[in-house]
């Protein structure tokens, strides 16, 4: 008998609060969002590493107070919203966003911003803009600890349709850099090994895969 293949669907990513992966790196960040609208001067700049859920947090925040997204190059200067601008450190029209920041502390206003890096450290020629990013809040999200490291592992596995054995979760977050951007790799790889073999995804087969990692050699048994 053929056996059977596992369907190569993606499930897309879900924005709903159960699915947050909440744990102790990003609680000081849950904390600062839901102080809103008690900001310093009404903006907030919501920063931290790839992967570790500016965009999930960013989108509760701006479903909860009914926030217009607009884009960092520009867009609706008009009040009587919260604003949500994200990867703003990827580039912005200084104009737009020196008048969204002037805006911000307006009663019915807010502005949430996301970025990989702090403001301070955004590129700006304009004094005034430059004076204002030194001042806005910062809410830092870290590194996945291992709660939330292991919250990204099973939504991964969840996303390429795989039941993976009980104990290779656990194998796995011992043995990996503490990055989304680790787990999703690892994720990539167990799926692309399990669908060649059609074999589960189990503890030897996590062992084969990440012992090509040669950086990982001396953590085995």
């Amino acid at each position: 008998m053929a056996r059977q293949l596992r369907l190569k669907l993606r499930r897309p990513p879900s924005y709903d609060r159960d699915a947050l992966a909440a744990g102790p790196s990003n609680a000081a960040a849950r904390a600062a969002l839901a102080a809103w609208p008690h900001w310093h001067g009404g903006a907030l700049a919501l920063v931290g590493p790839e992967g570790v859920g500016k965009t999930h947090l960013a989108s509760l925040w701006a479903e909860e107070v009914g926030a217009i997204r607009l884009d960092p190059h520009g867009g609706d200067l008009s009040e009587g919203a919260p604003v949500l601008i994200e990867d703003v450190d990827q580039g912005f029209d200084a104009e737009f966003l020196f008048h969204r920041i002037n805006m911000a502390s307006r009663a019915g206003a807010g502005l949430l911003l996301t970025a990989r890096t702090a403001p301070a450290g955004w590129p700006a020629e304009l004094p005034d803009l430059r004076s204002r990013l030194n001042a806005i809040q910062v809410a830092e999200i870290e590194a996945p600890d291992d709660e939330v490291l292991e919250a990204i592992l099973r939504r991964q596995f969840a996303r390429c349709n795989i039941t993976p054995h009980d104990d290779v979760i656990p194998y796995i977050l011992r043995r990996i850099e503490r990055s989304a951007p680790a787990a999703w790799d690892v994720v990539r790889r167990l799926d692309a090994a399990s669908g060649e073999s059609h074999r589960p995804v189990s503890r030897v087969l996590a062992r084969q895969v990440l012992e090509t990692d040669t950086e990982n050699l001396d953590l085995f048994e």
